[in-house]
């Protein structure tokens, strides 16, 4: 199975974008299946439930780092490679898209509970989250 199905699959599972995300990388970078999905855990939802950046996102975000990211404070080619691949990965996920804010893709905000509860009750989320998903380990498979 490819990353990209295996993300969708955990999705599918229960676990939320973030966590889909980032776990099916995270052997590629020596962590366990728990920690990545403890680490991914508050991004999903829009960071918390706080109207912001989809969580598929988040996730992609940290594996690029864990990537890229420097190791050293004064590695300033380390951080200028991991956030124009940060930025490289957000104009596809765009494109594909049309945005980064989890409000905007699905139509409902998270942050209030009336909407939250509509979002699932009309089947958005796993109707449209498992496309965010796939194509946020996607993007990151070209970029990795």
């Amino acid at each position: 199975m490819t990353k990209a199905g295996e993300a969708v699959d955990l999705f599918n599972q229960g676990f939320i974008c973030s966590q889909a995300v980032l776990s099916v990388f995270a052997p590629d970078f020596g962590l366990n299946r728990d920690t990545a999905l403890r680490i991914a855990q508050g991004f999903g939802a829009g960071m918390a439930r706080t109207d912001d950046v989809c969580g598929a996102i988040a996730g992609a975000v940290i594996v690029l780092g864990l990537r890229y990211g420097a190791t050293q404070a004064d590695d300033r080619a380390a951080r200028e490679k991991t956030y124009a691949v940060i930025n490289e990965f957000i104009k596809e996920f765009k494109q594909r898209n049309g945005t980064v804010s989890c409000t905007a893709l699905l139509g409902f905000n998270l942050s209030d509970p009336d909407q939250r509860t509509q979002a699932h009750q009309s089947g958005v989320v796993p109707e449209r989250c498992h496309g965010f998903v796939r194509d946020a380990v996607e993007i990151l498979e070209k970029l990795t």
